[in-house]
């Protein structure tokens, strides 16, 4: 029987998330996903009176790809793809997983080779389209995330549909206290970290750009960071699971940093020369997330987390002009079941065991 939240969804997509207009061109991404979402959305474009353009994907054909690439290969497949996209008006990308580690031995210099292909894809997607980005439900994920497969299809969908407009305006005041904000710093277990983010602004994140959301970022002023942050998310990042990381910062520079894999770890964080500084900060709040499962589209939007991002800035108002062909969302959850910490604004105790304090922001909680 079909399940009308497939159809929901993919209406949610097309009107709120990305706005949908006549005559819009809408590249549909599907990664692993049924065919019947493939079909939703391509419903629901037409309903907008819209033109979808569908691709279909398999993770482990990809792979075949990655361990098999060469840079004239990847010339060619970055330089045909960039073209569609340059003609896209949105894009929406379904991305299912049956196996989050399927890239995980892809050599690291051909994983290195295709990323800053494909940097340019990215960044015009981001830049110059209206794009939405969001995961689909498979027992793999629900294994991820120790529930039944039924169990998590249910909290799937009450994620995704979650009346994200009706949290703007506490988002908006979020907005405004750190768009003026000139010095930030976290403290928690194994935490104390201090940056600025003077002279940027900050972005809020509900629903637009990816499914589920709850958040909003900014950057720090790229040499600031001083500190040392521990993470308590568990994570994944090319395909290779990462536990405990450490990062410790000396002018704004990752200067030691130690996991489960400290040698893997240093490997990404030197692919490059950017990929050693942090392009993102963001303060997560999606009250019906609340436990980490390896995915980072959810783990990033966890109720009283924030992630402190290595890597590429989103180019725009958050830009610290940081760039790189990382860009890894790293979480560490604050609420008293994760050890507690506080985030100060110029001082000012802005959130406290994962809780927002100040009356405005309370929606958030």
């Amino acid at each position: 029987m079909h399940d009308p939240r497939v159809d929901q969804l993919a209406r949610q997509l097309v009107r709120y998330s990305t706005q949908v207009k006549k005559g819009d061109f809408v590249w549909i991404d599907c990664f692993d996903v049924p065919n019947y979402v493939a079909h939703a959305m391509i419903r629901a474009v037409v309903e907008a009176k819209a033109r979808p353009i569908v691709k279909l994907h398999d993770t482990t054909v990809t792979r075949e790809l990655m361990i098999h690439a060469d840079e004239t290969q990847y010339d060619v497949i970055a330089e045909s793809e960039l073209a569609l996209m340059k003609k896209m008006d949105c894009y929406i990308a379904v991305r299912g997983s049956h196996n989050i580690t399927e890239n995980s031995d892809v050599p690291a210099d051909r994983m290195k080779l295709v990323m800053a292909k494909l940097r340019p894809l990215q960044n015009e997607r981001v830049n110059n389209t209206r794009w939405c980005v969001l995961r689909w439900p498979t027992s793999a994920m629900a294994q991820q995330a120790g529930m039944s497969t039924r169990a998590f299809e249910d909290f799937y969908f009450k994620v995704c549909l979650l009346d994200y407009a009706a949290l703007i305006p506490a988002m908006n005041s979020l907005k405004k206290l750190m768009d003026k904000a000139k010095d930030v710093h976290i403290k928690g277990p194994g935490t104390d970290l201090r940056f600025s983010l003077k002279g940027l602004k900050s972005i809020v994140c509900g629903g637009r750009h990816n499914i589920p959301d709850g958040e909003v970022f900014s950057a720090p002023v790229k040499d600031s960071v001083e500190g040392v942050i521990s993470y308590n998310a568990p994570t994944i990042y090319q395909g290779i699971a990462f536990d405990s990381v450490k990062l410790e910062f000396s002018k704004g520079k990752i200067v030691n940093a130690t996991s489960n894999n400290t040698a893997a770890i240093n490997k990404i964080f030197d692919s490059d020369e950017g990929a050693r500084y942090i392009g993102e900060f963001a303060i997560g709040f999606n009250r019906e997330i609340r436990e980490p499962m390896r995915d980072i589209l959810f783990d990033e939007k966890i109720a009283g987390s924030f992630h402190f991002t290595p890597g590429q800035a989103y180019e725009g108002v958050a830009d610290n002009t940081n760039r790189s062909q990382v860009h890894w969302d790293l979480v560490c959850i604050q609420r008293p079941d994760y050890g507690g910490g506080e985030i100060y604004f110029d001082g000012e105790l802005i959130r406290k065991n994962g809780q927002f304090l100040l009356p405005e922001l309370k929606p958030l909680n």
